[in-house]
């Protein structure tokens, strides 16, 4: 066993040898095992600098980004909006995917035949909302 300075491998200590059954690769100690071992154990392996692991705390942010949240239909109708903007049309094909400025990608030809499937559960402000994007179904 020989301690780890730099701290490298993510251990403080790490046993090396071809005695280790592991191909000579390092060996990570496990906290368990030090806390099995007496204090006189831990006193000398302390004097050759091999102290327990201590493990680096997560950071308390979160990771994901702060953006507002957008509800499914607002990035659908967002989509549609774009894709009628370049394209002069809101015929979309079923296996058509636009992809919005902020790179989330819209499976916009299911959205737009989930909608019309669901048409008769939407409320009247998201069927105004289809229809004046152009689809004729959203108005009946």
């Amino acid at each position: 066993m020989v301690p780890d300075p730099g701290g490298t491998s993510g251990a403080s200590a790490v046993l090396v040898g071809s005695r280790t059954g592991n191909g000579g690769r390092p060996r990570r100690r496990k906290p368990a095992v030090w806390l099995a071992l007496t204090d006189r154990q831990r006193e000398r392996l302390e004097q050759l600098h091999i102290v327990p692991f201590t493990p680096v705390p997560e950071p308390k942010t979160s990771a994901k980004t702060s953006l507002p949240a957008v509800s499914a239909f607002d990035r659908g109708v967002a989509a549609l909006a774009q894709y009628k903007a370049h394209t002069g049309s809101v015929n979309v094909s079923r296996g058509h995917v636009e992809r919005l400025k902020d790179r989330t990608e819209v499976k916009l030809g299911v959205w737009i035949m989930n909608e019309k499937t669901r048409r008769t559960k939407l409320t009247p402000d998201k069927r105004g909302t289809l229809a004046t994007l152009g689809l004729n179904w959203a108005t009946a």
